[in-house]
C-alpha cells in the first residue's frame, strides 16, 4: 500500500474517487429510481398511505419521517464514532465498515413490498445510515489530504466524479427499465429491484480503489473504555468552546445549518415531490394501462429529469470552484442562497413537465455547487489543528441535525395538509434566513 504525501495527485484523485462509488445512492436510491419504485407498489395497491403499528401516515409523509430518524440517529453517534476513530487512529475503518453497511442495505432493498414495511423501511433506513456515516469520515479526510489552496478545486472534483460515476450507473439502470426484455427482466419493476442490487455492488467495488491509498493512521492498541466512548461528545464541547474565539467560523456554521437544511430537504424529496404535484399525464387517458404504460409518461420524466439534474451540476460545481476563486467564497455562497430562495418560489407554482424539467436545470447549475463549496469553506476557517475528524464530526452533527428539523416540518406539512407543495414555502425562507446570516461573516478571512 503506497503511503503518498500530502497533496500528491494520487493521493488526492484517491479520495476524490470515493465520490464515484458512493453517489450512486444519493442518486439512484435517494433521488432517481427509488421514489419511483417507491411511488410505483403504492399505485398498485391503490392507496397513498402506510399502516405501521396501528397509525396511519400520508405515505411520502412516512418516508419523510424514516428518513428523518435516520439522520438523528446520525447526528446521536457520529461523535461517538468520532471518539473512537480519533483514538483507534483509523478512520479508514470506520468509513469502510458504513460503506458496507449501506450497501448491503441497498440490495437487500430488493426485497422492498407493502406488506413487509417494518423490515423494507427498516432496511432503507440503514442504507441512510451507512452513507451519511461514511460521509462523516470521508469529509475528515479532506485537510489531511489537500493543502488550502487545494481543497476548493478537490471538493468539487469529487463532487463533479460523483455525478459522472452515479449518471453512467443511472443510465444503464434506466435502460434496464425501460428495455427489460433485452436485458431478461421479467418487467420494469424488477429492474428496479435488480437496479438496488447494482448500487450496492458498485459502491462496494469502486470504494476499494479509495481505500487503497488513504493513510490509515497511527493504530492504538489498548482497550476502548467508556471514557473513550464518550469522548466524541467531549470532543464536539471542546470544539463549540473553540467556536467562541472563531467568529468567522462560528458566523459561518450558523448560517450553513440554516441554508443546508433547505438543499438536503429539497434532494431528498424532489423525486417524491415531482411524482405527486406534477401533472404528467391525463388520468382519463385511456392508452395508458398498466405499470409498465404509467412508467413510459411519468417514471420516464422524472427520471430524465434527475439525470439532467447531475450533467447539468457537473458544469455547475466547476463554476462554482471559479467563482469562489474571483469572488470568494462567501460572496458566492450568498448569490447561490438568493438562487435557491428564488427557485423555491418557481417550485411552488409549479404544475406542468415543462416546469419541471426547467427546474430540474436551475437545480442542477447550484445543487453540486453549494455543496462543495459549503464544504471547502469550512476546511479553510478550520484553525491549525490535527483534530480534524471532531471539527468534521461537528459540521457533519450541524448538517443532520438541520436536516431532521427539515424533514420532519415537510412532513409534517405534508402530512396536515395532505400537499408536499405547502411545504415547499418553508424552504425558500431558509434560504433568505441563511443569506443574511452569510452576511455576518468575516469575508476578509477567506481573501
Amino acid at each position: 500500500m503506497p503511503l503518498l504525501p500530502k497533496g500528491h495527485p494520487k493521493l488526492l484523485n484517491a479520495w476524490a474517487f470515493y465520490d464515484w462509488a458512493n453517489s450512486v445512492y444519493s442518486l439512484v436510491i435517494a433521488s432517481a429510481v427509488f421514489p419511483v419504485f417507491y411511488k410505483i407498489i403504492f399505485k398498485e395497491s391503490g392507496r397513498n398511505y402506510v399502516t405501521i403499528f396501528g397509525m396511519q401516515c400520508k405515505d411520502t409523509a412516512m418516508i419523510s419521517f424514516v428518513t428523518a430518524f435516520a439522520f438523528l440517529m446520525v447526528a446521536i453517534f457520529s461523535p461517538i464514532l468520532s471518539g473512537i476513530a480519533d483514538y483507534v487512529g483509523n478512520k479508514k475503518s470506520f468509513l469502510r465498515f458504513f460503506c458496507y453497511l449501506g450497501a448491503t442495505s441497498c440490495i437487500a432493498l430488493y426485497w422492498f413490498d407493502l406488506n413487509h414495511l417494518v423490515i423494507s423501511y427498516t432496511f432503507y433506513f440503514f442504507g441512510l445510515i451507512g452513507f451519511w456515516s461514511s460521509l462523516v469520515f470521508y469529509n475528515s479526510y479532506l485537510p489531511d489530504i489537500a493543502f488550502p489552496e487545494q481543497q476548493d478545486r478537490v471538493s468539487a472534483r469529487g463532487f463533479s466524479m460523483g455525478y459522472i460515476g452515479s449518471t453512467i450507473l443511472l443510465i444503464f439502470n434506466l435502460a434496464m427499465v425501460m428495455f427489460p426484455k433485452i436485458f431478461w427482466i421479467s418487467s420494469a419493476k424488477e429492474a428496479m429491484r435488480i437496479s438496488f442490487v447494482s448500487v450496492g455492488l458498485w459502491w462496494i467495488a469502486f470504494s476499494h480503489i479509495t481505500y487503497y491509498y488513504l493513510p490509515k493512521g497511527n493504530q492504538n492498541k489498548q482497550s476502548i473504555t467508556k471514557a473513550v466512548v464518550m469522548n466524541g461528545f467531549k470532543e464536539l464541547k471542546k470544539v463549540w468552546k473553540q467556536l467562541q474565539d472563531n467568529l468567522a467560523l462560528k458566523r459561518y456554521l450558523y448560517s450553513y445549518f440554516v441554508f443546508i437544511m433547505a438543499v438536503q430537504t429539497v434532494m431528498l424529496v424532489a423525486t417524491y415531490f415531482g411524482s405527486t404535484e406534477i401533472t404528467w399525464r391525463n388520468p382519463d387517458d385511456a392508452t395508458l394501462q398498466g405499470i409498465d404504460k404509467i412508467f413510459q409518461v411519468e417514471e420516464t420524466g422524472l427520471i430524465i429529469c434527475i439525470l439532467l439534474i447531475q450533467l447539468v451540476a457537473v458544469v455547475g460545481a466547476f463554476i462554482t470552484s471559479r467563482a469562489s476563486g474571483k469572488f470568494g467564497n462567501i460572496n458566492t455562497l450568498l448569490f447561490l442562497n438568493a438562487f435557491w430562495a428564488v427557485l423555491c418560489v418557481f417550485a411552488y407554482f409549479m404544475k406542468v413537465p415543462n416546469d419541471f424539467y426547467i427546474m430540474a436545470g436551475l437545480v442542477g447549475l447550484v445543487m453540486g455547487g453549494i455543496q462543495s463549496l459549503a464544504r471547502s469553506t469550512y476546511s479553510k476557517l478550520l484553525p491549525e489543528t490535527d483534530d480534524t475528524a471532531s471539527f468534521f464530526s461537528f459540521y457533519d452533527v450541524t448538517e443532520k441535525i438541520g436536516i431532521v428539523i427539515g424533514m420532519s416540518i415537510y412532513g409534517i406539512i405534508d402530512q396536515v395538509t395532505g400537499s408536499m407543495r405547502n411545504a415547499i414555502v418553508f424552504l425558500g425562507a431558509f434560504f433568505v434566513i441563511g443569506f443574511f446570516l452569510l452576511l455576518r461573516v468575516p469575508k476578509k478571512i477567506l481573501s
